[in-house]
C-alpha cells in the first residue's frame, strides 16, 4: 500500500491523480545537460595543460546526474488528488507535508492556462475553500481541465447523496426508518461516524 492510499478513510477512492507537468522538469535537464556536455569538455583541456589531471575531473559528471535525479524525485512524490470526499495535496520524498480540503468546504475552482498550457495540457487551478487557509493554489499541474471537472463532478454527488432533513413533525414511528437510512449512508462513506451519531441524536430527541 503506498503513503497515499494509507490516508483515505472507509469507503474513500482516487478519482483522479496527477502531479506538475513534465515540463517543471525541462530547465532542470537542460541546465544538467548542459553541465554533462562542458564538462568532458573541460577534463579534456585541462588534461592538455595537466597530464591526468584532465581524468579526475570527469568524476565531477556525477554531479549533474545527482541534481537531475534529485529534481526528479522531488516531482515524482508532489501529487495531486481527487478523492469522492476531498482534494489531497502531498509532497515530500522523506519528509511529507499533505494537505487536503473536503470537497464540502470547496466554494469555487479557478483555472489558467496559458497558450502552451493548453497545447501541452497544463495549468493553474486555484481552489477556493471555506476553511483557514482560503486559497489552495496548484502550479502547472498537469491534465487541469480534467482534475477541475473531476473535483466539480465528486462534489456534485457528494451533495446530491447528502440526506434530506426530515419533515418537521415526523411521526415517532418513521424515525427508525430515518435512522436506518442514515445509517447506510454511514456505511457508503458519505457520513461520517460522528455525523451519523448527531444526526440520530437530533432524530431520538423528537420521538
Amino acid at each position: 500500500m503506498g503513503y497515499i492510499e494509507g490516508l483515505l478513510g472507509k469507503n474513500e477512492k482516487i478519482v483522479i491523480r496527477t502531479r506538475r507537468h513534465w515540463i517543471v522538469l525541462a530547465k532542470s535537464f537542460l541546465g544538467n545537460l548542459f553541465l554533462t556536455i562542458v564538462i568532458p569538455l573541460g577534463a579534456i583541456a585541462l588534461n592538455f595543460a595537466l597530464p591526468g589531471i584532465g581524468l579526475l575531473a570527469l568524476l565531477f559528471l556525477v554531479f549533474p546526474g545527482a541534481l537531475f535525479l534529485r529534481d526528479y524525485l522531488v516531482w515524482w512524490h508532489e501529487e495531486y488528488l481527487v478523492t469522492n470526499h476531498r482534494v489531497i495535496q502531498a509532497e515530500g520524498v522523506i519528509n511529507k507535508h499533505v494537505i487536503d480540503s473536503s470537497l464540502e468546504k470547496v466554494n469555487d475552482v479557478v483555472l489558467d492556462q496559458s497558450v502552451l498550457g493548453r497545447m501541452f495540457d497544463y495549468g493553474d487551478i486555484e481552489i477556493m475553500t471555506a476553511s483557514e487557509t482560503g486559497v489552495n493554489k496548484l502550479k502547472l499541474i498537469s491534465q487541469p481541465i480534467k482534475f477541475k471537472t473531476e473535483m466539480l463532478n465528486q462534489k456534485d454527488a457528494m451533495n446530491r447523496s447528502a440526506p434530506a432533513a426530515p419533515p418537521v413533525g415526523s411521526r415517532p414511528d418513521d424515525i427508525p426508518a430515518l435512522i436506518a437510512g442514515l445509517d447506510a449512508l454511514r456505511q457508503k462513506g458519505v457520513l461520517t461516524d460522528a455525523e451519523f451519531q448527531e444526526k440520530k441524536a437530533q432524530l431520538l430527541a423528537k420521538m
